[in-house]
């Protein structure tokens, strides 16, 4: 479900840190794995990179970062470096235990946290959060309970869509592009 633009504006104006599933939402959810002959392991995750560059927008604004991921992985935790999450947390399987944590941790209220999932783990965070944000290929049960589903899917655009609905809504987004458009001849 989306919320009337206005209310979602609301939701949105409040929120200083923004969590994020890893698998179907930072990623299109495919796993790789590799074998050597009797080893298996994880090889490859993808990242896109418009949602690389909205995370770092949203620094730059000001929000907090983090992941909250059922699975562990080298990759994430290298993505997470390069983008200076505030918060990552691999292999969690209570993740409303981990957001409350978290939430504990950066003395905020649910209603400053934006979540966006994919898959049923996700949904007791969603429905704590006060913006619920779901990827537009989640599952049925997610995107019923969000309060706004991107338009792009997960690994492909739905992070960048959630921070810019978040950064425009604040009135940053103006600001952070024309610092682009100041650097041009």
């Amino acid at each position: 479900m989306n919320l009337p633009p206005d209310e979602l504006a609301i939701r949105a104006r409040g929120v200083r840190l923004l969590l994020l599933d890893c698998d179907g939402v930072l990623t299109d959810g495919s796993l790789y794995y590799v074998s050597d002959g009797g080893r298996v392991w994880e090889a490859v995750k993808a990242f896109h990179i418009h949602d690389g560059q909205g995370l770092r927008l949203a620094r730059e604004a000001g929000l907090k970062l983090g992941v909250i991921s059922g699975r562990t992985s080298a990759a994430l935790a290298e993505r997470a470096r390069e983008l200076s999450f505030d918060h990552l947390y691999q292999g969690v399987a209570d993740k409303l235990g981990v957001y409350g944590q978290i939430r504990a941790a950066e003395g905020l209220s649910d209603e400053q946290i934006a979540y966006l999932g994919d898959d049923l783990p996700d949904l007791p965070p969603l429905g704590r959060a006060g913006l619920a944000l779901a990827v537009a290929d989640a599952v049925a049960e997610v995107r019923d309970g969000a309060h706004y589903v991107t338009r792009k899917p997960g690994g492909r655009g739905a992070v960048r869509e959630a921070v810019e609905l978040i950064l425009k809504a604040q009135g940053s987004w103006e600001r952070l592009v024309g610092s682009f458009l100041d650097m041009t001849p």
